[in-house]
C-alpha cells in the first residue's frame, strides 16, 4: 500500500513538469468523464487525492501526483468534450502532445475506456497515436459493474476488437466492487522496480 500520495502541480507547459529526478511516470488518458480521477483515487485507495467531478472536462491541466517519492501518477485532460473552447483545446492539446512525445519517464500509458460505452472514435485516434509513439499501453475498462457479468465478455471483446489490442493488454476494473486493482498495482510496482 502507498504511504505517501500527494498532489504536486497542475502543469500547463513542459517547464512546469516537477519530475526533475526522472522517476517513473504512469499517465492516465481517456475521454472526458470516463473517470480518470476516480480511477487514480481507486488505485491509491484515497477518496480525495484526485479531484472528481460529474461535469465533463473538469481536468484542464496535466495533474501530477507524487506516489511514495518513487513515481508520479499523471492525470491528463479528457478529450472529446465539446463545450471546452477551441482555444483551450488547442492550448492543452498541444501540451499533452508535448508531454507525451519523447518522454522516457513514461513507463505505462493507461487508456481508460467506459466498459458499457465502449471505445469512441476519439479513443481509437488516441490509441493509434500512443502506438505511433511506441508507448507501453494498457487499456483499463472502467465501471465494469454497470454491464453485469453476463454481458461483460461481449463488452471486453468489443474493446479488444475496436482498439486492435491483445487480451493481455486489457484490464477490467470496478472501483465500486473493488475489481482489478491488485493486478494493476502489481504491474506498476514491477515497472518501478525494473526502471
Amino acid at each position: 500500500m502507498f504511504k505517501k500520495c500527494e498532489y504536486v502541480i497542475s502543469a500547463v507547459s513542459r517547464k512546469q513538469n516537477p519530475n526533475i529526478s526522472n522517476v517513473p511516470e504512469f499517465v492516465f488518458l481517456g475521454r472526458s468523464n470516463v473517470g480518470k480521477s476516480s480511477f487514480i483515487n481507486f488505485l491509491v485507495n484515497r477518496k480525495l487525492l484526485a479531484r472528481t467531478s460529474t461535469k465533463p472536462g473538469k481536468t484542464i491541466a496535466v495533474n501530477f501526483y507524487n506516489i511514495d517519492d518513487k513515481m508520479y501518477f499523471v492525470d491528463v485532460p479528457g478529450y472529446g468534450y465539446a463545450a471546452r473552447s477551441f482555444e483551450q483545446k488547442d492550448k492543452f492539446g498541444g501540451y499533452i502532445e508535448e508531454y507525451l512525445v519523447d518522454n522516457q519517464n513514461i513507463k505505462i500509458a493507461f487508456l481508460l475506456i467506459d466498459t458499457k460505452v465502449g471505445p469512441t472514435q476519439d479513443d481509437v485516434i488516441m490509441i493509434n497515436y500512443l502506438k505511433f509513439l511506441e508507448l507501453n499501453i494498457k487499456v483499463i475498462a472502467t465501471k465494469s459493474d454497470k454491464v453485469g457479468t453476463t454481458h461483460l465478455f461481449k463488452h471486453k471483446n468489443n474493446i479488444i476488437k475496436k482498439l486492435s489490442i491483445s487480451e493481455s493488454s486489457l484490464f477490467v476494473t470496478s472501483s465500486l466492487k473493488n475489481i482489478g486493482r491488485e493486478n494493476i498495482l502489481k504491474m506498476i510496482e514491477e515497472n518501478v522496480i525494473n526502471s
